[in-house]
């Protein structure tokens, strides 16, 4: 494949990427309005971007793949340490938060954010096994029959499984905004 086609490939995979990156040139521009870590995020989103838009000019521009290495893999070294960077900056501001909120209530305890999460956790792994435990005692029942049997078992399952999701849903929902 010629360089050509690759860098119109990757001129328009950039122009389609504004879906992206526009949203996080004005999260730049919105400045102090945003959190450092957003702004540290959107910096790696613009990075990845531009490195993306540079390879399609050096694609037209030269066609030396060591060139190109090089050009890729400035971009994603780049890209990794903003966003490892923005990650930290991110855990920082939940600890400050909690730190707040710690000191707004009047017992002193911060509120429990993995509650939601233990929740949907417990209730997941609980409609899988009990989709395990009704899928089996179908095929057990129907003797190895094969067919029917087995798309009958697959169906109850599913649908076990299916309940116990949407219940996981509405109760890590419900715990998240109670």
């Amino acid at each position: 494949m010629s360089h050509t086609i690759l860098g119109l490939g990757m001129a328009a995979l950039t122009a389609a990427g504004a879906v992206w990156y526009l949203p996080a040139l004005v999260d730049l521009r919105a400045g102090a309005d945003r959190p450092v870590s957003t702004r540290i995020a959107a910096s790696a989103t613009v990075a990845g971007w531009a490195t993306a838009g540079a390879l399609a000019v050096a694609l037209f521009a030269t066609g030396a793949w060591p060139v190109l290495a090089a050009l890729a893999g400035a971009g994603a070294a780049a890209v990794v340490a903003l966003s490892g960077w923005a990650l930290l900056s991110r855990r920082a501001e939940e600890r400050e938060e909690i730190a707040r909120w710690a000191a707004l209530r009047s017992d002193g305890r911060a509120p429990d954010r993995g509650r939601a999460q233990r929740s949907f956790a417990t209730w997941t792994l609980s409609g899988v096994a009990a989709g395990w435990v009704v899928a089996s005692a179908l095929l057990l029942a129907a003797d190895g029959g094969g067919g029917a049997g087995t798309v009958t078992a697959v169906s109850a399952a599913a649908t076990v499984c299916g309940v116990f999701l949407l219940i996981a849903l509405l109760r890590s929902h419900a715990l998240r905004h109670h």
